[in-house]
């Protein structure tokens, strides 16, 4: 059986007020915010280590893309304003959530709402996110 991989993208930005990543595929432009890749990160700590193991991320709506480094020709490594950084976005997961943007985007909200839980930052998450150096204005947004 082959295994249909996904396109590399030729192009990657992070745009300027660092509140999304944009992903060139030839003459398709795929823009995915910062919110939306840290709720899905693949990291273990939000996906488990097993179906019905997953995290919800709440309060982030105000996450930003502090850096991107690149990890072999496989993956990009995304670290976030709110300090998480761990898992790899492979190619082939970043042309998923860019092609499954509005239908993931849709079924996190409902997850949110149906748990009582925000995408605005509790008290304590913007203290955090101070301590990480976001409010000093490193992201572009504060």
């Amino acid at each position: 059986m082959r295994i249909m991989k996904h396109p590399v993208p030729e192009e990657i930005r992070l745009q300027k007020d660092k509140n999304a990543l944009v992903l060139v595929y030839g003459s398709e432009v795929k823009k995915l915010p910062a919110e939306y890749l840290r709720v899905y990160s693949p990291s273990a700590e939000v996906r488990g280590h097993a179906p019905g193991q997953e995290t919800l991320q709440t309060g982030k709506i105000n996450v930003c893309i502090a850096g991107l480094e690149p990890v072999g020709q496989y993956a990009l490594k995304i670290i976030f304003s709110d300090g998480h950084d761990s898992g790899l976005y492979d190619w082939d997961y970043l042309y998923q959530l860019a092609c499954e943007y509005d239908t993931m985007w849709a079924d996190y909200l409902r997850r949110l709402e149906a748990a009582g839980a925000s995408r605005e930052a509790s008290t304590e998450s913007l203290s955090e996110k101070n301590a990480n150096g976001c409010a000093s204005g490193g992201c572009g947004k504060h």
